[in-house]
């Protein structure tokens, strides 16, 4: 088996799609206008899909109210620090400072503009 997509419900899909296509590189998919409204992203370096909707009979839940170590989207980048900066100025919030593991790993927390947990990250021995 392999994950085809992780779906998170937020308030506004197509306008969550424009933000994850211009800020982080996401590739619109596919998207819908009915039901669920349901935008299919394409992170960056493929592999994984990310699917915004907005079930229309269940309430969005507070992404603010979840610690970012309860779960989180992780992006690997290769400049923690540039990239941290650009979505700052493209409307995410910072959750504390970049932050260096005993391992060696730099991650830096993060919330896109309503609120979902990200993570950025640049590991000292690459996972895969």
């Amino acid at each position: 088996m392999q994950i085809e997509h992780v779906a998170l419900a937020v308030p506004d899909p197509a306008a969550g799609a424009s933000w994850y296509v211009e800020h982080v590189g996401c590739e619109l998919l596919r998207a819908s206008t009915v039901g669920t409204r349901a935008h299919f992203l394409l992170v960056p370096g493929g592999g994984v899909t990310l699917e915004l909707f907005r079930a229309p009979d269940v309430p969005v839940p507070d992404y603010r109210k979840v610690d970012p170590f309860h779960g989180h989207l992780a992006f690997r980048t290769d400049d923690i620090d540039g990239t941290r900066s650009r979505l700052l100025a493209a409307g995410a919030s910072a959750e504390g400072e970049t932050t260096t593991t005993p391992e060696g790993d730099r991650y830096a927390m993060l919330r896109d503009p309503w609120g979902v947990p990200l993570q950025l990250v640049v590991r000292a021995q690459p996972l895969f």
